[in-house]
Formats: C-alpha cells, sequence, structure tokens
C-alpha cells in the first residue's frame, strides 16, 4: 500500500509537521528524505530495508559514494542530496555555536563538536578559542592522527591563542572507537595544556572527548 492511502494521522510527513521530526522512527526520517518507494514497497518500507541493509541509520549516512549507491533506490542524485543535508546540518551548529558564548550553551557546544569530530575514522584534535567574554573566536581542527592517537603540540595551540588574541581555550578530540572516557595519556596531555596556556595567561576550559553520541567533560569530571 502507498503511504498516500495510509490514513493521514499516520502518514511520517503528516506526523512530523504536527508533532515534530523527535517522534518519528528512524526508518520514517529516511521515507521522507526519499520521498518515493520502489514497486512493491512504499518508501517506510524500503527505508527500513536500507537500514537493515546497512547496520543501522548512521552507516548508511556516512557510506561513501559506491556503496551508498547499492542500496535499492538509491543513487547518486540521493547521496548528493544527503550530503547537502549533512553539511547544511553541520553549518547550522557553526552558526548557532558563533551567535552566542559557549559557556551559556554547553549542550550547542557539543552538538556542534559531535557534528565536527563524530564521523572521522581518525583522532582529530580541535580547539574553540574564545574571548574574555567567553564568545567564540575560532574554531581549528589543528592535529589529524591515526585511529588511536594524535600528536599534540602545545606550543602551537599556545601560538594561535596569542595569534587570535584568545582569552580562553576549549579543546576537544574524538575517539573513533566511539568511547568517550578519557585515557590517561588525555589526562597528561590536559595538564601540559593547562600549564602551557597559564603561562600567556589563557584559561583552558575544558577538554572534550567525543565519542559515538556522546561527549564527556573532564571539567565537569573535575579532572582539569
Amino acid at each position: 500500500m502507498a503511504i498516500t492511502d495510509w490514513p493521514l494521522q499516520e502518514r511520517p510527513r503528516e506526523r512530523l509537521l504536527q508533532n515534530g521530526p523527535s517522534v518519528l522512527s528512524d526508518a520514517e526520517l529516511l521515507a521522507i528524505f526519499l520521498r518515493t518507494g520502489i514497486p512493491g514497497k512504499s518508501a517506510v518500507d524500503l527505508a527500513r530495508e536500507l537500514i537493515q541493509e546497512f547496520g543501522g541509520l548512521r552507516p548508511l549516512l556516512e557510506a561513501d559514494l559506491s556503496r551508498f549507491c547499492q542500496g535499492r533506490g538509491l543513487g547518486s542524485a540521493k547521496f548528493a542530496q544527503l550530503q547537502a543535508v549533512l553539511e547544511m546540518s553541520r553549518r547550522h551548529w557553526r552558526e548557532t555555536l558563533q551567535r552566542g558564548s559557549a559557556l551559556q550553551s554547553p549542550q550547542e557546544t557539543r552538538a556542534y563538536l559531535l557534528s565536527e569530530l563524530r564521523d572521522s575514522p581518525n583522532e582529530v584534535f580541535a580547539c574553540l578559542f574564545l574571548d574574555n567574554r567567553h564568545r567564540i573566536l575560532r574554531f581549528e581542527k589543528m592535529f589529524h592522527g591515526t585511529i588511536n592517537s594524535a600528536s599534540v603540540y602545545p606550543r602551537e595551540i599556545v601560538r594561535k591563542s596569542l595569534q587570535f588574541n584568545a582569552a580562553a581555550v576549549i579543546v576537544a578530540h574524538n575517539h573513533p572507537s566511539g568511547v568517550a572516557e578519557p585515557s590517561e595519556a588525555d589526562q597528561r596531555l590536559t595538564r601540559r595544556l593547562s600549564q602551557a596556556l597559564e603561562l600567556i595567561d589563557v584559561r583552558l576550559l575544558d577538554h572534550c572527548i567525543v565519542g559515538d553520541g556522546h561527549v564527556v567533560s573532564m571539567a565537569e569530571r573535575g579532572q582539569l
């Protein structure tokens, strides 16, 4: 049965418009993106099949062009549309964060860090440089590493802090394993960074560890 033949209150698009996107399942959200199904399958049926085939919604969203186009009902046009949607989401968080204070909107800050760092297959170490009112001056991905480590040079973070005339810094990096627990090495690095920045009167406000859908704040854990 086509979705247009469903009762109005059961159609994903109408449910989203009435109750918001959070009430929809992964398959229903994907069905809205797909717009149409294939012969013998509604868009929702196709979406369920694709999510099962790819092993979840996230693996589907992260698939490269070749893998994505192997899915039934998918192709290069849909891949381009998806990449545009994902990039708009990243830019939304970036602009939202830059409009206000990171410290007054920690959830937005974490969502932004997730969007920027979570999906990288290798470790990436990034910095948010803040002014004396804790407004964002600059976000930079400063160091790129392997699947389980990245070499971080405190002197470079000090140099960038001086370049941007920052008063405070929030640093963050991802764990490609998906586990956001700070390691012993993370704690040692945090202490070194704090000491190095203190020499130029810049405060290290936090070190955030980005996992799979979760961000751990070392400041909140008293590890700063």
